[in-house]
C-alpha cells in the first residue's frame, strides 16, 4: 500500500488502532476506561496511591477528550506499529513473508517503548519539586489543562502523565492485539484467519518493566501492521500476487478491541472478541498490567529519589490540588 493511500485509510478510521478511545464507531471509552478501573480511587481495588478526579480525566480522558491514555490514537501515533504492539506477526506455513524472529522483533519494539516512556517519566518528575524538596506550582497545571499532541512538552506533571499515557496504551493494547489470553474459534477449523491462542489468564510476566531480558513468550503473535486490516477489510496485509488475495496474520483476525466493559465487563463486538470470554480475559489483564505499570513507576521513583521525594512526587501526579494538599 502506498504511503498515500495509507494515510487517506488513516484519515477515515482515525482511531480504531487498539482499545476504544471514543464513544462512536462501534468504540466505548474502552482504554479510558481500564484506566479507571485499574487506577481510580473509586475502583473496586484502588492502588494505594490512586488518582484523584480531574487528574484521572487528564490521564484517561473524559468528556470527548482523548486524554493521555487516548493520545497515541491520533495522529502520527496511530501509524507508529510499536505504540499498539502490532506487526508482531507471524505464521508457519511456507513461503510466510516474516520470520518468528522478525515478528518477536516487533512486538519487542513495543516492550522497549514502554520502558523508554517509563525511564522518560522519572527523569522529568525530577521537575516536579524545587531543591528544598517542594512542590514547585509553575510545574502542577490548572485543572485538565494539559495537551498531549505529538513530542510537546508542557510543565512537568503534563510531561510525567503523557509518559504515563503512552505506557498504559500499549500495555493495554497487548492484551488486545495479541493471542496472549484469547483462544481460537472452536467451532472453524485452526488456519491464519483463525490462529492459535495462547489462553493465559492475568498480566503477561514479559510485560513486567522490572524484568532485565525476560525469555519470549513461545507462540506469542500480534496482528500484522496495515491500516486496511486495522480498518475490517478483508483486503488488508496482502503479500506474494495480491490478486490471490493471501494476506498475513491480521489485525481484524486477532483483536479484541471493543466490548463493554461498564457497569460490569460483558461481551467483546469484535470477531476475536466474542468468542467466548476472549474480550472479558483481555480487559481484567489489561486492568492488571495497567495497575502494575503505576506501581512500578513509583518504585523507580523511590529508587532514583528516595522515598520521601518520590512520595511527594506520587502525590504531586495523583492529586487535583497538589500544591494544598501535599504536605
Amino acid at each position: 500500500m502506498s504511503a498515500l493511500k495509507l494515510l487517506s485509510v488513516a484519515g477515515a478510521i482515525l482511531i480504531s488502532t487498539g482499545f476504544g478511545t471514543i464513544n462512536s464507531g462501534g468504540q466505548n471509552s474502552e482504554h479510558g476506561r481500564i484506566t479507571r478501573h485499574a487506577l481510580a480511587c473509586e475502583a473496586a481495588s484502588p492502588p494505594a496511591a490512586c488518582f484523584q478526579s480531574d487528574t484521572l480525566d487528564s490521564l484517561a480522558g473524559s468528556r470527548g477528550d482523548f486524554g493521555a491514555v487516548g493520545a497515541p490514537d491520533r495522529g502520527r501515533g496511530m501509524l507508529t506499529s510499536y505504540a499498539h504492539c502490532s506487526a508482531g506477526d507471524y505464521f508457519d506455513i511456507p513461503d510466510y513473508p516474516r520470520s518468528r524472529s522478525e515478528a518477536e522483533d516487533s512486538l519487542s519494539e513495543c516492550r522497549d517503548y514502554m520502558l523508554e516512556n517509563i525511564r522518560h517519566a522519572v527523569v522529568d518528575a525530577a521537575d516536579l519539586l524545587d531543591d528544598d524538596g517542594d512542590i514547585r506550582s509553575s510545574q502542577i497545571p490548572t485543572y485538565i489543562s494539559c495537551v498531549y499532541a505529538g513530542q510537546e512538552h508542557g510543565r512537568a506533571k503534563c510531561n510525567v502523565l503523557a509518559h504515563l499515557g503512552r505506557i498504559l496504551h500499549a500495555s493495554q493494547d497487548f492484551y488486545s492485539h495479541s493471542n496472549w489470553v484469547d483462544q481460537p474459534d472452536p467451532a472453524r477449523p485452526g488456519g491464519i484467519e483463525n490462529p492459535p491462542g495462547l489462553g493465559n489468564s492475568g498480566r503477561a510476566p514479559w510485560l513486567d518493566l522490572r524484568a532485565a531480558n525476560p525469555a519470549f513468550p513461545a507462540g506469542l503473535v500480534s496482528g500484522c501492521f496495515d491500516m486496511a486490516s486495522f480498518a475490517g477489510e478483508d483486503t488488508g496485509c496482502l503479500y506474494g500476487d495480491e490478486a490471490a488475495g493471501t494476506h498475513r496474520l491480521r489485525h481484524l483476525d486477532l483483536n479484541k478491541d471493543t466490548g463493554t466493559i461498564d457497569p460490569r465487563i460483558g461481551e467483546g463486538t469484535t470477531a476475536r472478541g466474542a468468542i467466548s470470554d476472549n474480550f472479558e480475559r483481555a480487559v481484567v489483564a489489561a486492568i492488571e498490567d495497567s495497575a502494575d505499570k503505576w506501581a512500578t513507576f513509583q518504585e523507580m521513583l523511590v529508587a532514583a529519589y528516595g522515598a520521601e521525594r518520590a512520595a511527594l512526587m506520587v502525590c504531586a501526579i495523583t492529586h487535583d490540588d497538589p500544591v494544598d494538599d501535599c504536605v
